[in-house]
């Protein structure tokens, strides 16, 4: 095997210790190895930098567990090459394992170049997906929230569109501070905006004779304060996404059809550099949208992606030609992507590329008699 890092370090990352080997082959082929723990806390990894650098050591390798790696790659990733690796690519024998065994062979393996590093998008991308994953979870906190605020006998939801929109809102808080003999329908009308769907009668009806118990009426109060809290997060996790994506707003602006929030999401899980991926199939298996081999002994099992990855996949082809190239949306790579088969490239003829292009398609040039228009 051809070796290609003459210094490494293999690193077992756990949450509160670090087990280092740094491992120097010679000219000879001959390896030695100087091993060493730190612990998790910002002083020690310094002196793991202070380590690594001492040692001329620039090209660490270590698996991705957790989320222990994460402040450990920040630290490092200025002035050291940080190869973060899936656990299953640096998986030692099962009955020969040990911290000290396993940062070892992690570094063995890396300095043959076996191991595959993973793709970890720039420092400013990896804020943006931050802040984009924590929107993420701010909204489904928010749909869960609305899953808690099911009232009895009030059927609003039944005739409104949108339960938790102006004119729901404004009724239920108005129920809140009346019951069922002292609603009074006149005011109730009042509150319906015009853009509601549902008739007044239909609203009137499906709130008479309502009640809302004291348990609920203190569960919805606490349920919609919330709400209100979830909803301001939200727009300012948008606001800073927004900021955050302004220098590369020229992509954004690539992608018709689709909202600059959308856009911006997208973005934050890809980056911007296409490069990095093959191609366009590259980045829908990066992306989880494409099966994966499982094949034994001549039968194949399931490799099934998800309904999602059915629906997202041809999108990705497109979001790659339109980051790599930095062109607007083309129909045509969609259309290709669908039917590859029966695609036919444009080719706009001239003088200069006619014949060749005759001939490409298997006509002897040579056979064309001059046409004498005079």
């Amino acid at each position: 095997m051809k070796l290609k890092y003459s210094i490494c370090c293999g690193l077992d990352v756990h949450k509160n210790v670090i087990v280092a080997t740094i491992v120097t082959t010679g000219k000879d082929g001959i390896s030695e190895y100087k091993q060493k723990s730190f612990s998790t806390i910002n002083s020690d990894i310094q002196k793991f930098h202070n380590w690594l650098i001492e040692n001329h050591c620039y090209h660490v390798c270590m698996e991705s567990t957790g989320k222990y790696w994460i402040p450990i790659f920040n630290y490092l990733e200025s002035d050291i090459d940080v190869c973060l690796t899936h656990p299953k690519y640096v998986k030692a024998i099962n009955g020969k394992k040990t911290d000290k065994k396993d940062s070892k062979w992690i570094a063995d393996l890396y300095k043959f170049d076996l191991v595959r590093c993973s793709f970890i998008p720039p420092k400013d991308f990896r804020q943006l997906r931050e802040l984009a994953w924590y929107r993420f979870k701010l909204v489904c906190m928010k749909s869960s929230e609305k899953n808690r605020m099911t009232v009895s006998n009030v059927g609003i939801a039944s005739v409104l569109s949108d339960p938790f929109g102006r004119t729901a809102t404004e009724i239920v808080s108005y129920l809140l501070e009346h019951t069922a003999d002292s609603m009074d329908e006149k005011a109730v009308r009042k509150l319906i905006k015009k853009g509601a769907k549902a008739r007044s009668d239909e609203i009137i009806e499906a709130i008479r004779g309502y009640n809302i118990e004291t348990d609920q009426a203190k569960k919805l109060e606490l349920a919609r304060g919330r709400l209100e809290y979830l909803d301001d997060m939200i727009t300012q996790t948008e606001v800073e996404l927004y900021i955050r994506i302004k220098p590369y707003y020229k992509f954004v602006s690539t992608m018709p059809g689709m909202t600059e929030l959308s856009s911006t999401i997208v973005l934050a899980e890809t980056g911007i550099d296409m490069g990095i991926f093959d191609d366009a199939k590259h980045l829908c298996s990066w992306y989880g949208l494409s099966p994966a081999n499982n094949e034994s002994a001549g039968k194949k099992k399931s490799v099934q992606i998800a309904k999602a990855g059915a629906y997202l996949k041809p999108m990705m082809v497109c979001i790659y030609h339109m980051v790599s190239e930095k062109k607007p949306f083309s129909p045509t790579d969609y259309e290709e992507l669908m039917n590859p088969r029966n695609h036919v490239e444009r080719v706009v003829l001239n003088e200069d590329n006619v014949f060749a292009y005759l001939e490409s398609l298997g006509y002897d040039s040579t056979k064309l008699v001059k046409r004498n228009d005079n």
